[in-house]
């Protein structure tokens, strides 16, 4: 049993399910709940039991961004309420803030319940998917509250809706609904009444009939591809099928098809 002050963790089917645990706050945001992320998120990293890793939140809402009072607060000029100390700074793409989550080896969906803000957004652009109930809420606030497109949102806005529709959600900090969010292609939504189901379902089939191996290098690619020619994605492809053919993953893949059985990867 993983314990955590401002969050829950639970495994089932191989699926990590990290839930944001301040319900009474919206989940709002503190320095407490940025180190427990780090923390669960490494322990589902290394766990060879999860597969793959779902980040919801408790109640009406995944994260309505920072704690509000501890905005004030640091407003006002009180230097306790100063926020958690940054990375040291490094030109490591996967060593900013929150990208830290790119190169976690396992797909992470964001399961957007509820109202959706700041940095809870920017932590949603880092996972590989989002899926947002119907009738839910976002938006970035950075220009309503005096600040600025924050942890790299505006590069990873700008590479997942394309520079017309990012500069539109940060510069208006208007509330967007999930019909609109998917229309942008940030997310994509699913009923309300089903929703925590459906992404548990959906986590669940990834680690249960996807090579953990090949969704590992995949997201490697994913991740890669926005600095790379089309040319060197190309290669690091041929490179890495060429590596695949000789694992066990891909004997079982083939194995499993043919004999229409569910699969048994092992990751190797």
């Amino acid at each position: 049993m993983v314990s955590a002050e401002q969050m829950k963790f639970e495994v089932s089917d191989r699926v990590a399910t990290i839930t944001f645990d301040r319900p009474d706050k919206m989940n709002a945001w503190t320095p407490v709940m940025e180190s427990e992320l780090r923390r669960l998120m490494a322990i589902a990293s290394e766990d060879d039991d999860v597969r793959a890793i779902v980040i919801t939140g408790a109640g009406r809402g995944f994260c309505a961004g920072a704690d509000m009072g501890r905005l004030s607060d640091a407003s006002s000029g009180n230097t306790s309420a100063a926020p958690p100390v940054a990375p040291a700074e490094s030109d490591d793409d996967l060593a900013q803030r929150y990208s830290y989550l790119l190169a976690v080896p396992k797909p992470i969906i964001a399961g957007i319940n509820g109202a959706i803000a700041g940095v809870g957004l920017c932590i949603a652009l880092y996972c590989d998917l989002r899926f947002m109930a119907a009738g839910a809420k976002l938006t970035t606030s950075f220009a309503r509250r005096g600040l600025i497109a924050e942890h790299g949102s505006a590069w990873m806005l700008r590479q997942l809706i394309g520079p017309m529709n990012a500069a539109d959600l940060l510069l208006s900090g208007r509330v967007v609904e999930a019909a609109e969010a998917e229309r942008l292609g940030l997310v994509r939504m699913l009923p309300a009444d089903t929703f925590r189901e459906t992404v548990q379902q959906t986590a669940s089939d990834f680690a249960n009939l996807c090579s953990p191996r090949s969704m590992r290098i995949i997201k490697q690619q994913l991740t890669a591809a926005p600095r790379q020619t089309l040319a060197e994605a190309t290669q690091l492809a041929n490179r890495e099928v060429a590596i695949c053919r000789g694992t066990e993953d891909f004997k079982e893949g083939v194995a499993h098809f043919i004999e229409k059985r569910t699969p048994r990867f092992t990751g190797k």
